[in-house]
């Protein structure tokens, strides 16, 4: 069991982490995902920027959120034309190759990079359109800001949330992964109830939604639980994340309460939290994201207790600068792995923005963080 961190300690991260993510924003509104990493130094990729922005928008950085999602949308609107040829070729039955469908990073001024990459991954594109939903509403913002890009969103998602795809961790993309159609459905029913789609958009995302509900229900779920992929038995750390902070699945419900279970079981070691138990990246560590998402997910059942541990957890992995990694060497799955990942990339990310953000969320949600307080959080100007 980990050691309990003084409230103070969390508060003074927390601020560091505002503040670090602040500084770092591109001018155009993109996060980078690291600014050091040497494969992910001057990407944003939507998924994990989507939970960056709404780590600050909980945080009260309503600016720096919004300039983000500000950002999405200006990379979705510059694929207008590419975005209606994969709806189209959908509709009329002969679904384009994945080479041609939407990347799943781009670079900080918003052009596609030379770099190769895992690239078609639908589940960013379904959670920037929650995020952005959620941030509105959370300070009361109008939506009709970023109502084009959420539209676009629809229609992509629409036309491609069913298909197999690489995953979170950009790998197996010849599955269809559980947490990606979470992603998908908390996009597509938070577009619905949005206000900005026309009545027939909003019927055709609310029945792809229900169609991919259903799957989960029909071939996601093993035991009572969430499982890794459609066909799957394991559960995977990302799982958590569709249970809160999205919501796709409550947390009170007997889905929810045994995927809870069974992520702690076959995953976590103390409060460290695996991505998946055939992991070999960087040697298959514990990431602190990961804890944050479990306690969330934590909060949202009610065991608050839990969520805490967690998050003193992940606290507790920082340096002592402050810097949050992607991931640590503890209690790794396959510890004769990691000298190769060291040799092609480098050391373990560090700071990863995300692990920062989801430090902040959690932070926010179980009362230890003021939103908007100056005397915990500060929003720096970029």
């Amino acid at each position: 069991m980990t050691t309990t961190i003084d409230q103070a300690r969390i508060r003074a991260l927390a601020e560091r982490s505002v503040q670090l993510i602040t500084e770092l924003q591109h001018p155009d509104g993109a996060y980078p995902a690291s600014p050091t990493f040497s494969a992910y130094q001057g990407y944003s990729w939507y998924r994990d920027g989507a939970f960056i922005a709404d780590g600050m928008s909980a945080a009260g950085a309503v600016e720096s959120a919004s300039r983000f999602f500000d950002w999405c949308q200006r990379m979705l609107e510059q694929r207008r034309a590419q975005i209606a040829d994969i709806a189209r070729a959908e509709a009329e039955g002969r679904p384009l190759p994945d080479d041609a469908m939407l990347p799943t990073r781009f670079t900080l001024d918003g052009s596609e990079g030379d770099d190769e990459w895992w690239d078609f991954q639908t589940d960013g594109y379904g959670t920037w359109v929650w995020a952005v939903v959620a941030h509105a509403r959370r300070h009361s913002l109008g939506l009709e800001r970023w109502a084009e890009g959420i539209r676009l969103s629809v229609d992509y998602l629409i036309a491609t949330g069913h298909r197999a795809c690489f995953d979170w961790w950009e790998e197996h993309v010849e599955h269809v992964h559980v947490s990606t159609l979470g992603c998908v459905i908390a996009g597509l029913e938070s577009a619905a109830d949005s206000g900005v789609l026309d009545a027939a958009q909003r019927e055709a995302a609310r029945a792809a939604a229900a169609t991919a509900r259903e799957r989960i229900a029909t071939e996601g779920v093993r035991e009572g639980h969430l499982t890794k992929w459609i066909g799957s038995a394991e559960v995977d750390g990302s799982l958590a994340a569709i249970i809160a902070p999205m919501g796709t699945v409550d947390a009170s419900s007997p889905l929810g309460l045994t995927s809870i279970s069974a992520i702690e079981q076959q995953l976590c070691v103390g409060e460290g939290v695996h991505r998946f138990r055939a992991d070999t990246f960087y040697g298959g560590g514990q990431w602190p994201l990961l804890s944050c998402f479990l306690g969330l997910a934590h909060v949202a059942a009610g065991n608050r207790e839990r969520a805490r541990q967690l998050l003193d957890w992940a606290v507790s992995t920082a340096t002592d600068t402050g810097e949050l990694p992607e991931q640590v060497g503890e209690h790794l799955l396959a510890p004769e792995r990691r000298a190769e990942w060291i040799e092609r990339w480098g050391p373990v990310a560090t700071p990863l923005l995300w692990s920062h953000a989801m430090v902040v969320r959690l932070a926010v949600e179980l009362d230890l963080v003021q939103p908007a307080t100056p005397s915990t959080l500060t929003e720096v100007s970029s």
